[in-house]
């Protein structure tokens, strides 16, 4: 932790020609990092096509019609933006690619899986989804593709966090006035036949905007405040920010009743808070605000307790309609504890679980249900892993970062998909209450699909700025090219070399007595 909050600076200026320019120490690390991702991403596409063609087999006895579609569309999809990254950020993680290729194409795999049986099944009235999600997954990784390309440096978007959070606050609030109820919340934008879901941007501008302000106030905030029962709280004209926080996430719960989005962006400003300031009194202020909130909308609002009563009572759903408690009327969280157990460790094998008696939440919210009782716990905790993974390369960019905005914005990213991921897995699991989110990369849903891929490239692009700064410039063999190189090469010493500059004392001054004192007057 003190390493990425330890080294926050002042913002520094823009990239110079050198910084820009491949050194050779870059010629020869690039192309490793790159070879690395393209194994990877074949591997990656090798594993989608053949769970495709394994749940075709399993399912109908026969191979998938669409396989040499599926296949190509699969490969491209991983050619063209390795191509990209190649071409315009070379020394970029090599990981966060392929796994979110993985992910996506897992979720490819589950949703195709999950529209054999609706074709099958007239009755469940649920229209087929992997066509429109592969189209959605194309057009996610084309927008990636495209933010590499036109966003070189991730320092631009600083220039402009109060348009972003004014954009994100109308985004937020459009549902709310433009929207009918949808499954119990106001979560969608109709526009004719499209629909929009805009929380699923707001998480990414919310990040941009606290990266931002964080970085230009970070001193105000981390100001020693009173101390209460052995706790270092916060000043109470710096608790304005977090308490404007805890007031939009409550509207936004009462007016949208939409849990999971208030649970992201609260929990999202607390982390990013902590990470400025290494502050624990705001991680005690933000639960303690987040406890209260969440225990008022959950008695008053009657969508949301009745979540709260499918999370602690998921079996009375069977008893006669009488003796259920109040609000409870839906069987969804039983069904997926059922399709939790049945699984077991190994599961029943992909195309052989009953995922479909979720209904019609069985590819979105309820998706890793289908994981849990055809792939097993293995397979829970394998794609769990994937997204521990991925947001453990962000967390390592937001520590090799050299400039306070890109380390939180890479910690932003990574904590709002880990977020989102316990809050669907707990709901579904039922470790907390049900939320409505989908699960990044895997569930339907184009907003998500595509905002998701945006996510990636901001990842992508502060990575590979992380990693030019830390490379020495200049040509190898030089006037002190050797001492540079092995300085970058070793991240501690990146990392604490301004701060033991900074404490280091003054030059000494020569001589003594009044002439001492006059020269230091002088200078």
């Amino acid at each position: 932790m003190r390493g990425l909050t330890s080294s926050l600076r002042p913002q520094e200026g823009p990239e110079s020609d050198a910084e820009r320019t491949m050194t050779f120490a870059a010629l020869a690390q690039a192309p490793n990092r790159r070879r690395t991702e393209m194994w990877l991403l074949a591997f990656a596409v090798l594993i989608t096509v053949f769970g495709y063609t394994y749940t075709g087999l399993s399912m109908t006895g026969k191979l998938p019609d669409g396989l040499p579609g599926f296949a190509a569309a699969m490969f491209f999809m991983a050619l063209v933006p390795h191509l990209v990254v190649r071409r315009f950020a070379p020394r970029a993680d090599p990981l966060i690619l392929p796994l979110a290729t993985l992910l996506s194409g897992i979720g490819l795999v589950l949703l195709n899986r999950l529209d054999i049986t609706y074709v099958a099944k007239p009755s469940l009235h649920m229209a087929p989804a992997a066509g429109g999600q592969l189209v959605w997954t194309v057009i996610g990784v084309a927008v990636c593709t495209g933010t590499l390309m036109l966003l070189r440096d991730h320092r631009f978007l600083q220039r402009y966090i109060y348009l972003t959070m004014a954009v994100a606050l109308v985004l937020l609030m459009a549902p709310a006035f433009f929207s009918a109820d949808t499954y119990g919340a106001k979560r969608w934008i109709f526009i004719g036949p499209l629909s929009l879901q805009p929380g699923e941007f707001v998480k990414i501008m919310i990040a941009v905007f606290f990266a931002g302000y964080l970085t230009l106030n970070r001193d105000a905030l981390a100001l020693t405040g009173r101390r209460v029962m052995g706790v270092q709280l916060p000043p109470g004209r710096q608790l304005g920010p977090i308490f404007t926080i805890w007031i939009i996430s409550l509207l936004v719960l009462v007016f949208e009743r939409d849990l999971g989005t208030s649970l992201i962006f609260f929990g999202l400003f607390v982390i990013t808070l902590y990470m400025a300031t290494e502050r624990t009194s705001w991680v005690l202020c933000g639960l303690a605000m987040a406890v209260v909130g969440a225990a008022v909308v959950g008695t008053t609002e009657p969508h949301v307790k009745g979540r709260v009563m499918a999370w602690l009572h998921p079996m009375d759903i069977f008893l006669p309609e009488k003796e259920r408690p109040p609000g409870l009327i839906s069987d969804q969280a039983a069904q997926a504890l059922f399709g939790f157990g049945s699984g077991g460790i190994s599961g029943t094998g992909l195309g052989q679980g009953h995922p479909e008696l979720i209904g019609f939440a069985g590819n979105s919210d309820f998706i890793l249900t289908t994981v849990g009782e055809e792939l097993g716990l293995a397979g829970v905790m394998a794609v769990l892993l994937l997204y521990v993974l991925l947001a453990q390369r962000g967390l390592r960019v937001g520590l090799t970062a050299r400039d306070p905005f890109g380390k939180l914005l890479a910690v932003g990213l990574a904590s709002a998909l880990l977020l989102q991921v316990f809050v669907v897995s707990g709901g579904v699991t039922g470790l907390i209450p049900l939320t409505g989110k989908a699960l990044p990369f895997l569930a339907k849903g184009g907003s998500s699909l595509v905002a998701n891929w945006v996510m990636v490239a901001l990842l992508i692009r502060i990575s590979d700025s992380a990693q030019r700064r830390r490379e020495p410039v200049g040509p190898p063999g030089g006037r002190g090219g050797t001492r540079r190189r092995a300085r970058a090469a070793d991240p501690d010493e990146t990392q604490a070399t301004p701060r033991v500059v900074a404490a280091l004392p003054g030059p000494a001054v020569q001589g003594g007595g009044g002439h001492g004192r006059r020269a230091r007057r002088r200078g």
